[in-house]
């Protein structure tokens, strides 16, 4: 196989997000070569303001692959485009596509058309943001036209008073797991773990032998994974059983 013949995916992604390329190398396997580009740092910034920022930006930093060629890309925050409605944002992805001169889909784009490809109309969401953030993330899948059936929580601390701290990059699988057994899942609902931030293959896997209800289970890394497999091909034998599951339910 000649390495440098495949198939190539650009991720673009928040500057401290320490997920998402080890999740997309693992999920697209041997058969695409991946790339990435990250957001500027914006320090001091509140965490509206740094996704708004993220957004403003999104065209200049995708430019900063240069004259590489791409196949394909994604935008792999999922928090900056929840302050988008659905339409602008995919009206921001035709935009990146036209010039660029190559398929660009965010996160939750990439999310939507596999919800389509599975007949999907309902989510559960297990979401690692903040309140405010969380609430942005249903409203967004709300008016994209999905029931939100349900949302599980998951901080990734407590805080000395009490409280609950929010940060994707720290939460840990177990963590997930007890959150989500803790509170219990609607029958069937489809599980979406919301954030390209937040580690999940090995919190997917899991959940995967022990649901019996065979209901989808994706996150937004998995889902834009598969996205980017339809757009770009590559080897289906080296992807991540849990995409080859996805491929296999989308058919």
């Amino acid at each position: 196989m000649d390495l440098f013949s495949l198939p190539r995916l650009g991720v673009v992604v928040p500057p401290e997000n320490p997920t998402a390329e080890p999740e997309f190398n693992r999920l697209v396997g041997a058969g695409t070569n991946v790339y990435t580009v990250r957001f500027p740092v914006t320090p001091g910034a509140e965490l509206r303001d740094m996704l708004e920022t993220y957004n403003r930006v999104l065209p200049d930093v995708l430019g900063d692959f240069g004259s590489m060629r791409l196949d394909a890309a994604v935008v792999a925050c999922s928090a900056s485009h929840y302050l988008l409605d659905p339409d602008g944002d995919r009206a921001l992805c035709d935009e990146l596509s036209e010039s660029a001169g190559y398929p660009v889909a965010s996160s939750t784009q990439a999310i939507l058309a596999l919800c389509e490809a599975l007949g999907a109309t309902r989510l559960t969401l297990v979401s690692p943001y903040r309140p405010w953030l969380t609430d942005t993330s249903r409203g967004f899948w709300e008016r994209a036209g999905l029931t939100v059936d349900d949302v599980v929580l998951v901080p990734a601390e407590r805080t000395p008073d009490g409280g609950e701290h929010y940060d994707p990059y720290r939460v840990t699988t177990p963590e997930i797991l007890r959150r989500i057994r803790e509170h219990g899942l609607p029958d069937g609902s489809p599980l979406l773990f919301t954030g390209t931030g937040m580690g999940t293959l090995a919190a997917l896997s899991e959940l995967a032998r022990g649901d019996g209800t065979g209901r989808p289970l994706f996150s937004s890394n998995l889902a834009s994974a598969w996205w980017a497999r339809r757009a770009v091909g590559g080897d289906t034998a080296s992807a991540h059983p849990l995409l080859r599951h996805l491929d296999e339910l989308a058919a």
